[in-house]
């Protein structure tokens, strides 16, 4: 994600969760190794980091990048993190903010060896988990999972999305992601593999500005009515996570709820303003 603000949790989140909150490793500061850097898109980077004393992370939680200048001025931003579990290696996504005090360092100037403050992982509510059962509706059925990602939104549902497939679990999972170009994909090569090698997790991709040739529709942005026809219907009673800039996940919950979806089931994730 972009540094533009810190990142919001809400979900049309309300008093009685709808699947318990997991217990997620404590918080703490430390120092990250930058052991890989590549371009990710043509505005963001892929960082993998080794983090000395990391306690391991839930697919969707989140940490915190502090730089310091040599005047001791320091700037803290909050990045999604896009990979989960035990390991100390955490995979980072940035998108670049031209006018950000952190992302532009993180995109263009950081190197492999290159040593960050980081502070996490963070969050327990836009998390999800495999526990070897499966997510049930209140009736007992098995419950789906719809993320919605808009932009580099991906990247915490990214992290989920792998975490379903690594536990080898049947929960259907289905994944809308709104991008403006076949260029700004994130995880392009990853999410077609994740696709292919699972019934269980369909990826549906809307592009807004740019599509692949023989795409079979036009650009644009979701509208309700492509959102109705794209996402786990509400009678199945999915649990649904949405992540996005703030008008991106405003939007679509509206939307949600004006389809029929439980406000209690969507857990939100925004970026860009609060």
């Amino acid at each position: 994600m972009s540094d533009a603000s810190s990142l919001a949790t809400d979900a049309s989140e309300a008093a009685t969760p709808a699947a318990p909150v997991r217990t997620v490793p404590r918080a703490g500061w430390h120092t990250a190794t930058v052991v890989a850097v590549h371009r990710e898109t043509p505005t963001a980077s892929r960082l993998e980091l080794d983090v000395d004393g990391w306690p391991g992370n839930a697919a969707g939680q989140h940490l915190d990048v502090r730089l310091t200048a040599p005047d001791g001025y320091t700037a803290t931003r909050s990045y999604s993190i896009a990979s989960s579990g035990p390991s100390s290696r955490v995979v980072l996504a940035v998108d670049k903010l031209p006018d950000g005090e952190v992302s532009p360092f993180l995109v263009d100037e950081v190197r492999t060896g290159d040593l960050l403050e980081v502070h996490g992982p963070l969050g327990a509510f836009f998390v999800w988990e495999p526990d070897g059962r499966r997510s049930l509706s209140p009736a007992g059925r098995v419950r789906p999972v719809q993320l919605v990602a808009g932009g580099s939104g991906v990247v915490p549902l990214f992290a989920m999305a792998q975490a379903h497939a690594a536990a080898d679990d049947l929960t259907p999972f289905r994944m809308l992601y709104s991008v403006r170009t076949p260029d700004d994909v994130y995880f392009a090569d990853e999410l077609m593999a994740l696709a292919a090698a699972s019934d269980a997790f369909r990826l549906d991709l809307v592009y807004t500005r740019r599509t692949p040739d023989g795409w079979p529709t036009p650009p644009g942005r979701i509208m309700r009515e492509a959102l109705a026809a794209a996402v786990i219907p509400a009678a199945d009673r999915p649990l649904v996570y949405v992540c996005g800039s703030t008008g991106f996940v405003e939007q679509v919950a509206s939307w949600l709820i004006e389809l029929g979806h439980d406000a209690q089931s969507i857990r939100t994730e925004r970026f860009g303003g609060t």
